[in-house]
């Protein structure tokens, strides 16, 4: 018998599938995988959720990278 469970995950580097929640403790060995994209791509709420899980994106928590202030450039204005 085959259990079904929905859940999200990342593509990293290599084409490799990161899951954005823990399978199930009784989960083991293999696991069978169907994958669904949208050919249009993600949403914004995806795409920084994808980021925030990204080891890709670790260096913006470095307080070096952090080189911008309030007082840099200018106010948009409608």
């Amino acid at each position: 018998m085959l259990t079904a469970i929905e859940t999200t995950s990342t593509v990293g580097a290599n084409r490799q599938l990161t899951l954005d929640e823990d399978l199930p403790e009784n989960v083991s060995a293999k696991v069978r995988v169907i994958v669904l994209f949208s050919e249009e791509g993600f949403n914004e709420s995806e795409w920084l959720k994808a980021a925030s899980k990204n080891d890709a994106f670790d260096f913006l928590n470095d307080e070096a990278e952090d080189i911008y202030t309030l007082e840099d450039g200018k106010p948009v204005r409608k």
